[in-house]
């Protein structure tokens, strides 16, 4: 009786048991076919269908774009949105003060106290928007931009800033901003490169060609580098005749095609075909483009080409020949204003003195800046072209222990855009009263650059390549489009 009356318990705790199991395990199974219909049904990847013979053909966005091309205004060396961009009259108030819950050191060492901007700042145009006089001339273009006072970074060493604004990492290798947007959508001038990268009189960026690099997306959709003052390299033949050199390039073309003939879909060799064949064009547009003997008088005074100011002179063409290359179709042209670190000489990095280092950049950037996008506006070119002014980060409310510099400050800073599909005379975000910390709206540049690709046409979630095991993208796992700013 005892024995029976004891399985008999046991047996019940074990049904008891087992339907608790298999009824917890039903569920699991309910929850992991939800969680598998659900990943079926969001869109997969896009990768565009690339021939290797013609890398560059001209290839659909995902959706109609707003915008067709993209001038990108790279100020190095991280310019201070509180001394143009971004008013803030509290600052001035606290100026002198002790900085409310600031550490003892900052990036490059021990701090100061609150500084008022270097610069006054005065209402623009119709919509008012107050602007700092370093930059007078980009400033009567007010009502056209388009701010965003709420960015903010992941680094704040220039190298690893400068790759992660374009690239969307710190790390190298990655592909550039230029190079997701040519892989995408192909060219519209196949006589010359999809994307150009314009590098500053005064040397490379602080990230050198990481910054039109192509990474692990195809070599061919790497930026060109060149400038007014200096043509692609290798493009001149040397000490060879015209008609020599036109029999030598066709006999070649006659041997290439007669190997592909033989090596169907050595994808390898087509690339190479392709690349040279682009070069081969280039001989005879490039010189054309970079030839300004054909813009008149007015247009070299207005973009300040013929300064005493070698460098701003320099720069101006720099700005004409971007104007140039737009209007011949280049899908993005990366226009450097700054070098690499040096104390502030070469690009915007006032750690000290930054009176005379920003106003001297300012110089340099301000009139042929305006002088572009005003060009630009004049001849209908903005209506399908976006215009991007950005620079790696921001600059602290403070001062530096040496009293007449600001250091590095990833937490809150100034970019905008101008031009085809953003709102006109428009301010999204802002920092706190001090212009220290994003506090509204806090925009990351993950979704800068989504909102980039978006008016491209672009979802930034789904332009993919498969590298390494992994679906990489531009944006990575993050960012959304800032719909906000959109017209």
């Amino acid at each position: 009786m005892n024995c029976s009356s004891r399985n008999q318990h046991i047996g019940r705790r074990s049904f008891l048991s087992n339907i608790a199991t298999s009824a917890g395990g039903l569920a699991l199974s309910q929850i992991f076919d939800r969680e598998a219909r659900a990943a079926s049904d969001k869109p997969g990847p896009i990768r565009p269908e690339i021939d290797p013979a013609r890398p560059f053909a001209l290839r659909q966005p995902h959706y109609p774009a707003k915008a067709e091309q993209v001038l990108i205004i790279f100020c190095a060396g991280a310019v201070s949105h509180l001394d143009t961009w971004d008013y803030k009259p509290e600052l001035a108030k606290h100026h002198g003060k002790v900085p409310p819950n600031a550490p003892k050191v900052t990036f490059q060492g021990p701090i100061g106290n609150l500084a008022q901007p270097f610069w006054e700042f005065k209402p623009r145009g119709k919509s008012g928007k107050m602007i700092s006089e370093l930059m007078p001339h980009l400033a009567e273009l007010a009502d056209d931009m388009c701010f965003i006072h709420s960015l903010t970074s992941k680094n704040s060493a220039h190298t690893q800033a400068e790759n992660f604004l374009s690239t969307g990492f710190t790390f190298e290798g990655y592909p550039s901003f230029g190079a997701w947007a040519t892989y995408a959508l192909g060219t519209m001038n196949e006589n010359i490169p999809s994307f150009v990268a314009i590098a500053d009189p005064r040397g490379r960026p602080q990230a050198g060609p990481n910054n039109w690099g192509s990474g692990f997306l195809p070599a061919a959709f790497q930026g060109t580098s060149f400038s007014a003052t200096e043509p692609p390299q290798n493009l001149k033949a040397v000490l060879a005749k015209e008609r020599a050199n036109r029999a030598a390039v066709d006999l070649l073309g006659e041997l290439n095609q007669t190997h592909l003939k033989r090596f169907v879909g050595d994808s390898d060799l087509a690339a190479r075909v392709s690349s040279y064949e682009l070069a081969g064009r280039m001989q005879a547009s490039i010189p054309d483009l970079m030839d300004l003997g054909d813009e008149n008088a007015k247009t070299l005074e207005a973009y300040g080409a013929n300064s005493t100011n070698t460098i701003k002179a320099e720069y101006a063409r720099n700005c004409i020949l971007a104007r140039r290359l737009l209007g011949q179709g280049v899908r993005v042209v990366q226009l450097f204003n700054g070098a690499y670190a040096s104390g502030g000489k070469l690009n915007w990095d006032s750690h000290a003195e930054i009176v005379n280092s920003h106003g001297a950049h300012a110089e340099i950037l301000d009139q042929p800046t305006a002088a572009l996008l005003s060009d630009l506006k004049e001849r209908g070119q903005l209506e399908k072209t976006l215009v991007v002014w950005c620079t790696e980060f921001g600059r602290m409310p403070f001062v530096q222990a040496n009293g007449t510099g600001r250091d590095h400050n990833i937490e809150g800073f100034t970019c905008w855009m101008m031009g085809a599909g953003v709102k006109p005379g428009f301010s999204y975000g802002s920092t706190d009263e001090l212009g220290w910390k994003a506090v509204d709206n806090v925009t990351s540049l993950y979704d800068f650059n989504a909102t980039i690709l978006h008016l491209l046409g672009l979802d930034h979630t789904r332009l993919s390549y498969y590298f390494n095991g992994t679906e990489r993208r531009l944006t990575d796992v993050h960012g959304h489009v800032i719909n906000e700013i959109l017209a």
